[in-house]
């Protein structure tokens, strides 16, 4: 498979590993995902799309896929137009460590003045752990270039897989963070397992409401522009929050495109 994927070149290959149709009624269908260089947990292109493949294919309005952080729910809809729009399901973030502002600018070639002082830079994961930064100035952003093996290093030492940039200021007056994600691929046009954890940790930090739906746009640098719209609830159980998150795309009625992730 990891040659196979190797050989793909693309962001993800997705692997589907029939069984039993009692075993998958149960536990949804097997589904593995790798990159050019490893096999992931969980991935938000490959499950999203995927999970469109075999809608299609069995018509059925809810696909559950069973992937290696457990089994994740997509659920089909079509609007008045025809079009088709898919929403999963994430696992409740994780909340994890808070960086060093300091730290983190020197990584990214940044000035701590450059990274919003009113949110923090955490790790959150729903399955992959992201490290969510957030930028003050979006032209900051959008001229922002990482260099990975610096990135790399740092990562290694954490729990963290990638950073996740975000801002608060946006192209689009109905998107509620803009985002930027690269990793050792190049420059991903949206991310639908940073987008959920970036949901949570937006909701935990105020950036939106409990209950609201909301979009990130991505990819505008690179010149493929995406929406990913996402929606979250928290309740507090004890002293603990938890939240939980959904994103989504739309395609069109005879052709995948994703308008997220």
């Amino acid at each position: 498979m990891q040659a196979l994927a190797r050989e793909t070149r693309l962001s993800e290959t997705t692997f589907i590993l029939p069984r039993d149709a009692a075993v998958e009624r149960e536990q949804g269908v097997k589904v593995r995902i790798f990159t050019v260089e490893e096999e992931m947990n969980f991935a938000g292109h490959p499950t999203l799309g995927t999970a469109f493949h075999l809608h299609r294919k069995g018509g059925t309005a809810l696909v559950e896929l069973d992937l290696k952080v457990g089994k994740i729910p997509v659920r089909f809809t079509r609007d008045d137009t025809g079009a088709v729009f898919g929403e999963m399901r994430q696992r409740d973030p994780e909340f994890g460590h808070v960086h060093s502002v300091e730290e983190v600018a020197r990584v990214l070639g940044l000035e701590a003045v450059d990274i919003d002082a009113g949110l923090p830079v955490q790790t959150v994961s729903t399955g992959l752990p992201f490290v969510i930064v957030a930028f003050r100035k979006l032209v900051r952003l959008q001229r922002f270039k990482l260099d990975f093996a610096r990135a790399a290093e740092y990562l290694s030492k954490t729990e963290g897989r990638f950073f996740y940039c975000v801002c608060r200021e946006t192209v689009s007056p109905d998107a509620v963070l803009h985002a930027r994600m690269i990793f050792y691929n190049g420059e991903d046009p949206a991310t639908g397992s940073a987008a959920g954890c970036c949901t949570g940790w937006a909701l935990r930090h105020g950036v939106f409401e409990s209950g609201e739906r909301a979009l990130i746009e991505q990819g505008i640098e690179m010149r493929r522009p995406s929406r990913i719209s996402f929606a979250a609830r928290k309740s507090v159980i004890g002293s603990r929050m938890f939240s939980s998150a959904e994103t989504s795309f739309r395609s069109a009625p005879e052709s995948l495109w994703f308008n997220g992730c």
